[in-house]
């Protein structure tokens, strides 16, 4: 491979990496307006920006699997190299499943907004919702600094954020058993905890990933403690 290709390679392979560092600064962004849509923060306003930024979210997926697909097209490259373009992949489309799930919980709480139920049980959801957000803050930071230790300590999170969701769980089941007359408003509770719950697994997605990138090892299906042994290790 001559001098020139090398750094040709070089620069589309920085040029895809930045771009998921911009989608993901994209998602973190709507997540965090989601967030101000739970605490009822200029809700009608933060909801369209929502739906806007997924679908600008949907649009960064596509083009950086495009700019993966040219590369690895007339790059061809191998090992490490090919390693990192699979990463890529991989995490767009987490951060694209991580905007799905946003919306969601967006649109739900703008539906359930008047029921009072919900609203005595939004704390909760943003807590959770808090816990999924510095999940998603550090996936990101380990992919841009192929961070192993911090892609380790995200798995340790997701086991956090979890019990956080079983927490709820378990307090609507109660509500809805004492009186059914929650029923309704307990599911809207429980759609949304489990799209957070769901942002915190994409979130351990992209952490994984880095560590198949860095390490070569597919860590996909591992325990927390298989996957801090293989961060260790050599």
């Amino acid at each position: 491979m001559s001098e020139h290709t090398i750094r040709q390679f070089d620069a589309d392979m920085e040029a895809v990496r930045t771009g998921v560092l911009t989608m993901g600064g994209l998602v973190e962004a709507q997540l965090a307006r989601a967030i101000g849509v739970l605490e009822n923060d200029a809700a009608e306003g933060l909801i369209d920006q929502v739906g806007a930024d997924e679908r600008q979210i949907n649009r960064m997926q596509i083009q950086i699997d495009q700019q993966c697909s040219q590369i690895i097209a007339k790059r061809q490259p191998a090992a490490g190299d090919l390693r990192m373009v699979l990463t890529i992949v991989k995490i767009t489309n987490d951060l694209e499943r991580i905007g799905d799930e946003v919306k969601k919980v967006a649109y739900k709480a703008t539906s359930a907004e008047d029921d009072r139920l919900v609203q005595v049980r939004f704390y909760d959801v943003v807590r959770a919702a808090g816990l999924a957000q510095r999940m998603l803050r550090m996936a990101l930071d380990a992919f841009a600094r192929l961070d192993l230790a911090a892609a380790a300590e995200i798995v340790d999170s997701d086991d956090e954020l979890d019990a956080a969701f079983g927490g709820i769980l378990r307090q609507l089941i109660s509500y809805m058993m004492e009186d059914p007359r929650t029923i309704s408003a307990s599911l809207e509770i429980v759609f949304m905890a489990k799209s957070i719950e769901r942002i915190g697994d994409h979130a351990k997605n992209i952490a994984e990933a880095v560590v198949q990138a860095v390490k070569g090892t597919d860590v996909r299906h591992a325990t927390a403690a298989e996957i801090r042994a293989e961060v260790a290790g050599p």
